[in-house]
C-alpha cells in the first residue's frame, strides 16, 4: 500500500462554517477546480480531452463570429460574493474588462457563461448553475451536453430567472442572437479537426 507523503496530503478547512473566497484562495493548486455555492465547496476533477476539445472549438467559433470589443475566455474566476465563486468553462466579456481584471471578474462583466456537462458536474450544470448564474445576473448561459450528440441548451435571462432553454441538437444550425448574432452546428464542437 502506497503512503502519502505529508507534503502531498490535501489540506481541508474546518467545515463548521461556510467557506469564503478567502478560504478558497488558500487551497493548494492541485489540478482540481474549486467553486463556492453559498459557502459550500464544490470540487471538480481536471477536464477530460473531449471536454477540452469542446471548449476549444466553442472558443474558436465564438471568436470568429463576435464583433470587435468582445473576447471569449476559458476557465476564468467569477466572484459573486464572499460565499459564491464560480469558474465557468468559457465566458464572453468585453475586451476592455480583460485589461483591468487581475484575478476575478464580477458577474456584471460576463455576457455569456458556458459549461460543458460531464458526469461529475451534470447536476451542478443543469440545476445549481442555472439558478446561480441567473441570480448573479449573467444574461446568457449555454450548457453543452456531449452525451446528446452534443446538444446545446441556451438559457436567456428573463427578469431574475432564465426562461426555458432553447435546445439545439447536433446536425442542425443553432441560430442565436445573444450575446451577438451567431450560427453554428453543435456537432462542430466534437467533430474532427477542420
Amino acid at each position: 500500500m502506497a503512503t502519502i507523503e505529508p507534503s502531498t496530503r490535501r489540506r481541508f478547512l474546518p467545515s463548521a462554517q461556510a467557506f469564503t473566497v478567502d478560504d478558497l484562495l488558500e487551497l493548494p493548486d492541485d489540478g482540481n477546480r474549486y467553486e463556492l455555492f453559498n459557502g459550500s465547496l464544490l470540487v471538480s476533477p481536471s477536464p477530460t480531452p473531449l471536454h477540452q476539445r469542446i471548449i476549444y472549438r466553442l472558443q474558436r467559433i465564438l471568436d470568429d463570429a463576435m464583433p470587435p470589443g468582445l473576447e471569449p475566455l476559458a476557465t476564468v474566476n467569477v466572484r459573486v460574493s464572499d460565499k459564491d465563486f464560480y469558474i465557468p468553462d468559457l465566458v464572453v466579456v468585453r475586451e476592455d474588462e480583460t485589461k483591468t481584471v487581475e484575478l476575478m471578474f464580477a458577474p456584471g462583466d460576463i455576457l455569456l457563461a458556458a459549461e460543458v456537462v460531464s458526469p461529475s458536474t451534470k447536476m451542478r450544470d443543469e440545476m445549481f448553475k442555472v439558478e446561480a448564474y441567473a441570480k448573479a445576473g449573467i444574461p446568457s448561459y449555454w450548457r453543452i451536453n456531449p452525451e446528446e450528440g452534443p446538444a446545446l441548451y441556451v438559457h436567456e435571462l428573463k427578469g431574475k430567472r432564465y426562461g426555458e432553454p432553447a435546445v439545439f441538437k447536433a446536425g442542425a444550425a443553432a441560430d442565436l442572437t445573444a450575446p451577438f448574432p451567431i450560427s453554428f452546428d453543435p456537432a462542430d464542437l466534437v467533430s474532427s479537426r477542420r
